[in-house]
């Protein structure tokens, strides 16, 4: 039933949506020229990875050496517009339908943390990952990393239709209020290193 109501969902929301899309992808080919859709290896279901697309958010500006500048300084004000009301994550529509993301889960994050999580936080992998989550909805990016993870394992050992129906409509307000988007929009959320050394499971 999950997957069904993923499906039609999804699938009615990028058609309705589809005047906005187009609108927001071209804004980005003028402003910040190709690629419009920004494309990175996640982890999903089972931690089997996946690509994850979103609308670029950030110009690709480089130093003298071709590495990327810190965020901070790539992301213009048309790219926080877009990540202060959720705009750039309207491309995981299509990861929805393709069966990549639910509408509600964990959110995934990168692959590179899989070997930080101790064990009790790898179980936010038992369940397909999410465009939005109980994480989302009670703090996003404004909480600790902790306790992110804390949510995100009481979604998976909890998770129902109902539950995932207060999420969705908890996530329009969220959105709506643009509520704890980052610590600020103008930088990313600060990078995961671990819980505590001493508790991080080895991962093969």
């Amino acid at each position: 039933m999950k997957r069904l109501f993923d499906i039609v969902i999804s699938s009615l929301l990028i058609m309705v949506l589809s005047p906005i899309l187009l609108f927001i992808a071209t804004l980005v080919r003028i402003k910040m020229g190709s690629p419009i859709l920004f494309k990175q290896k996640r982890p999903g279901l089972h931690e089997k990875p996946f690509y994850l697309y979103k609308f670029r958010s950030m110009k690709e500006i480089k130093d003298q050496q071709g590495n990327l500048l810190p965020d901070h300084l790539r992301l213009y004000a048309f790219g926080k517009f877009l990540r202060k009301y959720s705009l750039d994550e309207l491309p995981q529509l299509i990861n929805v339908v393709k069966g990549d993301l639910s509408l509600v889960g964990p959110r995934p994050l990168l692959m590179e943390y899989l070997p930080l999580y101790t064990e009790e936080q790898s179980k936010r992998h038992l369940v397909k990952p999410g465009i939005t989550g109980w994480a989302q909805v009670n703090g996003r990016n404004g909480i600790s990393w902790e306790d992110k993870f804390k949510l995100d394992v009481w979604y998976v050992n909890h998770q129902s239709y109902l539950l995932d129906i207060k999420i969705l409509w908890f996530t329009i307000i969220k959105v709506i209020q643009s509520d704890g988007v980052n610590q600020s929009v103008d930088v990313t959320m600060d990078e995961f290193k671990g819980t505590n050394i001493n508790d991080v499971k080895e991962h093969i």
